[in-house]
């Protein structure tokens, strides 16, 4: 069984419009881009939390995702 995060996940990969929005959104602020992909999953009754999403992309080999991540965190 898939996680909401992964189904999310799936969802906004599909979407030119929401994929580039949270990209221009990570790339000053990965904090808000964590905000915005949890609005986008209330917006399609697909609820997660930030934990989840950050849980669901640590599984994922991508190593830009990963460098996101970290920022995200404030490691960066």
């Amino acid at each position: 069984m898939s996680s909401n995060a992964e189904k999310l996940y799936k969802v906004i990969a599909n979407d030119s419009k929401k994929k580039q929005s949270l990209f221009m959104t990570a790339l000053t602020n990965p904090k808000k881009a964590l905000d915005k992909i949890c609005d986008i999953g209330n917006e399609l009754n697909i609820s997660v939390t930030k934990e989840e999403v950050i849980e669901y992309l640590n599984t994922i080999d991508d190593e830009a995702t990963k460098m996101w991540l970290v920022k995200a965190r404030g490691g960066l």
